[in-house]
């Protein structure tokens, strides 16, 4: 050390904190918009509260509801069972089988779904007598189309068949996802295709299948809204009967909006343990505790510090 130079003891650093204006200034924003569309809200005469309590619980619109969420149930069952089914035939060996899967989701996803509900509601245009009978044989019995397909049939099977199209690109990406090596692993055991498939592969899949479906369920939920153009009474129709009769509009779409809201809130919760069930086991790296590790031993003749 050089003569005259001492050691003089180290200040504290001073810890000054980050300023994020950029965040400041855009939350003050986001509540000056959310402050002034209350304020709208609460003041403008036009939105009609008072027609909104009144409907929000009448006859009409619980009914429409029930057979609302009686839809989504009925064609996401359609969809996921139908997909599972197109997905493992696009992933067949079987050249025919793979090929028709794939015009199954070519056509049914490149064409609208107000064009397929409109087409299965005047079926009866094109095929007046639904007959059942041996292939180029006999006809056992027939059904006249139009009793067969009622809109709430029409509906169904649009909704359904067309989710089943991207039902089945869910499943065959969560399908691609399970390495070949499990696959292998099964048949080295003796099971079959289909055993592989139900014990082994999609059990494994449904973490990547779980989460675009609990989406897909919620976009059903607000495509039946679609079946408007065909007369079935869901939600909106129920709603627009009502406001075609007593000019009330806003009101009564408002209605509509928050049952819409209120179910698409309660699916999102379901989705969320689901999510959660399936993905047990599959956590990231960083939420693994590290802090009661015991640390390995030193090698002989080294000093490990703490």
């Amino acid at each position: 050390m050089s003569a005259g130079v001492t050691d003089a003891p180290a200040s504290p650093a001073t810890v000054v904190p980050t300023r994020h204006t950029g965040r400041t200034v855009a939350a003050v924003a986001v509540l000056l918009v959310v402050a002034w569309l209350l304020y709208s809200m609460a003041t403008n005469q036009r939105f009609e509260w008072g027609v909104v309590a009144e409907y929000l619980f009448a006859a009409p619109i619980l009914m429409g509801v029930l057979n609302t969420m009686i839809l989504t149930v009925l064609a996401m069952a359609i969809g996921i069972l139908l997909g599972i089914v197109i997905a493992v035939g696009r992933l067949s060996d079987n050249v025919i089988v793979s090929k028709a899967a794939w015009f199954y989701a070519w056509f049914f996803r490149g064409t609208p779904l107000l064009v397929q509900l409109l087409f299965w509601f005047f079926l009866s245009a094109l095929v007046p007598r639904i007959a059942v009978g041996v292939p180029f044989g006999p006809e056992l019995f027939s059904l006249n189309t139009n009793d067969l397909i009622t809109p709430f049939m029409a509906a169904m099977l649009g909704l359904g068949l067309n989710e089943a199209a991207y039902m089945s690109e869910i499943v065959r990406s969560g399908i691609s996802s399970v390495t070949p090596g499990q696959t292998e692993a099964a048949k080295s055991i003796g099971m079959t295709r289909l055993q592989t498939m139900r014990r082994v592969v999609l059990p494994q899949a449904m973490r990547i299948i779980i989460p675009p479906t609990g989406n897909e369920v919620i976009g059903m939920l607000k495509q039946t809204s679609l079946v408007l153009v065909i007369g079935y009474s869901e939600l909106l129709t129920s709603a627009s009967l009502i406001y075609a009769r007593t000019y009330q509009t806003i009101p009564l779409l408002i209605v509509a909006a928050i049952w819409y809201l209120f179910i698409t809130a309660i699916l999102s919760v379901a989705q969320y343990y689901l999510e959660k069930r399936y993905g047990r086991g599959f956590s990231p790296l960083s939420t693994i505790r590290t802090d009661n590790v015991e640390p390995l031993p030193a090698p002989e003749g080294k000093e490990v510090r703490q």
